[in-house]
């Protein structure tokens, strides 16, 4: 509530306000939800208070303490998703001019995953007017676009990561 409430006053940026909320979905204790909204204080009390200053004073330090603290905390969620994008298998891009790529366990599939979570006609990637297409065929389980569910067809580029159930990949051109 207070990052929403911050963002309609204008404290914080809209790149601010969705980072923060991504930690906030990523945050594991009180204290890390704390350290996000401890720049939009509006009464006293807010912000821990210093104990050598008059009550309602705060340092100027705890300001910045707490900047970098989330500062800090984005670099680690930064390196975390990294790590696991590096991490994925490559599914390679089709290739120009190509047919389309069908996708599931049915063994017809020009892409066959055998994974009890993937439906027997799955997905199909096509290239259209340039831009390279997925499309969900009804799977029972999911196709996802960078974690996204794609309902109908999603556009993908080199990078996205892709996922057919439970089982995820990392888009490649090459």
């Amino acid at each position: 509530m207070q990052l929403r409430e911050g963002a309609a006053d204008g404290k914080l940026s809209h790149d601010t306000f969705l980072r923060r909320m991504e930690l906030a979905l990523l945050a594991r204790r009180s204290e890390d939800l704390a350290v996000l909204t401890s720049d939009l204080a509006s009464r006293v009390g807010d912000i821990p208070h210093h104990p050598q200053l008059p009550h309602g004073e705060h340092s100027p330090w705890t300001g910045r303490l707490f900047g970098w603290v989330g500062r800090l905390s984005a670099v680690g969620v930064g390196i975390r998703r990294a790590w696991q994008a590096e991490r994925l298998p490559k599914l390679l891009l089709p290739m120009a001019g190509g047919e389309t790529l069908k996708i599931g366990r049915d063994p017809g599939n020009g892409l066959r995953l055998s994974h009890e979570t993937v439906s027997r006609s799955h997905a199909e990637l096509s290239l259209r007017d340039g831009l390279w297409v997925l499309r969900d065929l009804g799977s029972t389980n999911g196709t996802t676009v960078n974690g996204r569910r794609v309902t109908g067809s999603a556009v993908v580029r080199d990078g996205d990561q892709v996922a057919f159930g439970r089982m995820t990949f990392r888009l490649s051109a090459s």
